[in-house]
């Protein structure tokens, strides 16, 4: 495989592997396309068959689906409680179960003060709003305790598992959170309504299911099933594969959940079919990671003396105890091999000093950031090898104690890492330093990651050689306090932020975007804390990165930049301007538009402001408690919310006034807006709620078929940022004829709201809403090639940049932005998309635009689009040459007949725009993206049902 995945200096894209997002360099070109073959670089991109769940059943209705639709909750329902909560209220009702995803009161409690049990005060609100929760008693009486889990401030944070026939529900459940005095602070999880009665048989074995999950990702592993009991097989690797139910359009389905630690993934496999349900990885990639205490630092930066024997057992001869197990994997197997392990250097003594190798290296090394190998040496790394292990382990424990203690609280009834339950860190350091006769190889350098499964499973730390170049050293990531904290935060984040059967819920844009902020916020936290790095009255002084970069930063400005800084000192970016970044940032930070690292600036930055403003103490709880009281996949106006629900808990509320002024200077303030957690185009707002007693105003109207004119039923009209409930459910769903009615709306200007649904482009309005009624009408249209309406992609020609985000499936995601990604090829590239049902085409858009991180010459110029109606036999539709420079939409019009009746669409994108424009002359170096790749955006059809 040789993609890329980002862009380079000049608009040469010929990048493989994760670099910093202020560090990329272009290869040689003389070399040709750098190959990213490592499995660890290629990860599939996370899926969830759920995401399209609604759209799906809209199309295509069952009575199954009927009948799990019928306990949930009516609208009167769900606004009378609204109503009962207030302007801060939350009724959050998941689109995919029709159960609430979230209900909460930001500004006080669900209920008051009582002794009774934290599991009945929960379990007795449900059973009072029937009619909202879609609960029967008879699903009630499914649920078992899974966890009652007390943090550092005495709250009960519940999670109940729907269980039938011994078969848990995957994915939803119920999570509530009682505080100390007995007050009910929220109630969370969109559990399942009318669960089948019993399991059933399965046709698919767990071995047969962890075989089709390991193919599923490319996989080699051949680990063995070691132990059966009930309905959970373990296997050699210590993942397992256990029966749980899964939701779908057609209603719960019987499946297995699968862990697979060889590979890194959990997925859920169907029972029946051995059909793909969830895929998510458990590894998290990072390139752009921090290191401010590091060989050479200020404070901090010289090897002392330090006590480890609180986290080695009596006599240990390796580096193994409670807390981690740390050994120096240099042929990258995932085995501690004997000669991989590092013991004492004598009795009890563990005195391994660091060896420089600034003279043999030279460039940026220097006493002030010294180098630890000499990438032109092979075997040099052994020098420091031991050193380099014992320096990770500190490093592991020191975080693991900065967390579990309080005020964090990341203990072991939280799910933290700890070898008496299983699950210790497993540290590798100079992992694959061996892999290229004595020097690590392309794919094991200028990198790090954390894989972290779900609880009981040990998660796995990667830590990788540095390279040196222009603004970098040759270093060694193991030996840089916050790039181990920066990673260790994945596990802290990706055990807390979870559904109600502990699986991480940090797969969407804006969920990975705020994984790696908490990643940086608490790895900068702790260093400022503990006066090892300075944050001074000068902004953007707090950087990550300085002993990669030499004194500068992976970051493209200081972690405490406050808005409004100047460009001196906070210089941004030239499409997202200096100062601090605010929420109408987001994907402007990054050259290539929407990327974690980048984006996760804004974020961490809030956070930041948020320490300020509080204390550091106040604000590690807030955050920490913020993750346990996360809905799934949440947006940044999400963990917001959440951040002034946990205010209730640690505070009392009194804070709420500052926590609002915070996210309001920083664009997230009340009429802030996204769609939900995967908007990678937010609106910012910087207003205070409005005051309780202000005028409602009502928003009505009708809804119909751009093509047809016919009213569309079922769709959703709803306000980005309160759709998910909060300050009111401001959601409704279009009648049979097409109507619609949201009451109960605090007049502002709204910047999304939005029609959308069942296969039909998503419209988006910016409405100004009074106190009184309001009439807007909407005109949609179906894209019959849309995959949210059913439609997929049949086959496809050339590699699969899944992994990503550029594979096939992009090109018909109703999406501007994600594309499909491929290579220059003789003949080209085609993909066979099978649309949602027969159609009769009035229009064929496709933007051929670049995506995947190339530039603009990797856009299709040459294409050609073929039609069929039963997907064997085809006809020639239309061809052609997009006009050099054309990125966007672009109607192509058929021969006539030749879209009447097609079922079928087979798309080829024949030459790029960079190859139709002269640029990639044979037997020359590619330079530029079109010389090697070939892309397009999206692919839209267009017309009446035939």
């Amino acid at each position: 495989m040789t993609r890329r995945v980002g862009t380079a200096a000049a608009g040469v894209v010929l990048l493989a592997g994760l670099l910093p997002a202020t560090a990329q360099a272009a290869p040689d070109p003389t070399k040709g396309v750098a190959g990213a073959t490592d499995r660890q670089q290629q990860r599939r991109a996370d899926y969830d068959s759920r995401d399209n769940l609604t759209a799906k059943a809209a199309a295509q209705p069952t009575a199954a689906l009927s009948r799990a639709l019928v306990a949930a909750p009516s609208a009167t329902a769900v606004q009378s409680l609204r109503n009962q909560l207030g302007v801060q209220g939350i009724v959050d009702v998941d689109r995919a179960t029709g159960t609430p995803r979230r209900v909460a009161k930001l500004d006080g409690f669900l209920t008051g003060p009582s002794r009774k049990k934290p599991t009945k005060i929960a379990l007795d609100y449900i059973a009072a709003h029937p009619d909202v929760f879609g609960l029967s008693q008879a699903d009630l009486d499914s649920l078992e305790l899974r966890q009652d889990y007390v943090d550092v401030l005495g709250t009960h944070h519940l999670s109940w598992l729907q269980v039938v026939d011994g078969v848990p529900v995957f994915g939803n459940g119920l999570k509530a959170h009682v505080a100390k005095d007995g007050r009910l602070i929220q109630v969370d999880g969109a559990p399942l309504p009318s669960l089948p009665s019993t399991a059933g048989a399965t046709k698919v074995t767990a071995v047969g299911a962890r075989a089709a999950a390991v193919k599923d990702v490319f996989g080699t592993s051949s680990a063995k099933a070691t132990k059966t009991a009930g309905t959970t097989t373990t296997f050699s690797d210590n993942g397992n594969a256990k029966l749980v139910w899964f939701q779908t359009a057609s209603g719960p389905r019987l499946a297995w959940q699968t862990i697979v630690v060889d590979e890194g993934y959990v997925h859920v496999i169907d029972a029946a079919s051995g059909e793909v349900l969830y895929r998510r990885n458990t590894i998290a990639n990072d390139t752009a990671d921090v290191w401010t205490n590091y060989p050479g630092a200020p404070r901090g930066g010289q090897q002392k003396t330090t006590d480890i024997t609180k986290w080695l057992p009596n006599n240990a001869p390796i580096l193994s105890g409670n807390v981690a197990h740390v050994y120096s994997d240099v042929n990258d197997n995932n085995v501690a091999d004997a000669s991989e392990e590092v013991g004492p250097s004598g009795l009890r003594k563990w005195s391994y000093p660091f060896v420089d190798f600034n003279d043999e290296v030279g460039g940026l090394c220097s006493a002030a950031y010294p180098c630890s190998w000499d990438p032109e040496t092979p075997n040099s790394w052994q020098v420091n090898r031991k050193q380099n292990a014992v320096q990770l382990f500190t490093f592991l424990g020191t975080f693991h104690d900065h967390l579990r203690d309080s005020p964090i609280g990341f203990t072991r009834a939280a799910g933290n890492f700890e070898a008496r339950d299983g699950d210790a860190v497993q540290g590798q350091a100079m992992d694959g330093a061996n892999t290229a006769n004595g020097l690590p190889d392309p794919d094991h350098t200028d990198n790090a990651n954390m894989n972290t499964p779900p609880d009981g499973i040990p998660p796995t730390m990667q830590m990788y050689l540095l390279n040196p170049g222009p603004e970098s050293i040759a270093g060694n990531t193991g030996d840089e306090s916050d790039v181990v904290f920066h990673e260790y935060t994945h596990g802290l984040s990706n055990r807390l932020v979870v559904d109600a059967a502990g699986n991480s819920t940090l797969s969407d844009v804006q969920g990975g975007a705020m994984g790696e902020a908490w990643s940086d916020w608490y790895a900068e936290d702790y260093l400022v804390g503990k006066g090892l790095e300075k944050d001074t009255a000068t902004p953007g002084d707090v950087h990550i990165g300085k002993y990669w970069q030499a004194g500068g930063t992976i970051r493209t400005e200081g972690i405490d930049c406050a808005v409004g800084a100047p460009a001196t000192a906070c210089p941004g970016t030239a499409r997202a301007g200096s100062g601090g970044y605010t929420y109408g940032d987001y994907g402007k930070i990054s050259s290539r538009g929407i990327e974690v690292h980048a984006d996760g600036e804004i974020w961490a930055q809030t956070l930041w402001d948020l320490r300020n403003a509080v204390g550091s103490k106040k604000a590690e709880s807030l955050v920490t408690r913020a993750m346990e009281l996360s809905p799934g996949n949440p947006s940044f106006l999400d963990m917001r919310n959440s951040i002034l629900a946990a205010d209730l808990v640690v505070n009392k509320g009194k804070d709420q006034k500052t926590i609002w002024k915070v996210f309001a200077k920083r664009g997230m303030g009340y009429f802030a807006a996204a769609i939900d957690g995967d908007d990678s185009q937010p609106v910012e707002d910087f207003s205070m709620p409005p005051s309780a007693n202000t005028p409602r105003g009502t928003l009505t109207g009708k809804v119909t078929d751009q093509d047809t004119g016919a009213a569309v039923s079922g769709l959703t009209v709803a306000f980005g940022g309160h759709a998910s409930g909060f300050a009111g459910d401001y959601r409704a769903t279009t009648a049979v004829d097409g109507t619609y009615r949201i009451a109960g709306i605090i007049p502002g200007t709204y910047a999304k709201v939005y029609a959308r649904g069942a296969g039909y482009d998503i419209v988006v309005k910016t409405l100004s809403i009074n106190s009184g009624t309001k009439v807007e009408n909407w005109s949609v249209r179906k894209d019959w090639a849309a995959s949210s309406g059913g439609a997929s992609i049949v086959s496809f020609t050339g590699p699969d940049y899944t992994p990503f985000g550029c594979g096939p499936g992009a090109l018909i995601d109703q999406s501007q932005t994600a594309g499909w990604g491929s290579d220059v090829a003789a003949g080209g590239q085609n993909a066979v998309i099978r649309l949602s049902g027969a159609v009769d085409v009035a229009e064929l858009v496709i933007n051929p635009s670049a995506t995947c991180g190339d530039d603009v010459t990797a856009s299709t110029g040459g294409y050609r689009v073929e039609t069929s109606t039963n997907g064997t036999t085809w006809v020639v539709a239309a061809s052609g040459t997009f006009p050099v420079g054309t990125v966007t939409p672009t109607p192509v019009a058929l021969t006539a007949g030749t879209g009447d009746g097609i079922s079928y669409v087979r798309f080829t994108m024949v030459t790029s725009q960079g190859q139709d424009a002269g640029l990639c002359p044979a037997g020359q170096p590619p330079t530029v993206s079109g010389c090697v790749f070939l892309d397009s955006t999206e692919l839209a059809v267009y017309g009446p049902a035939a």
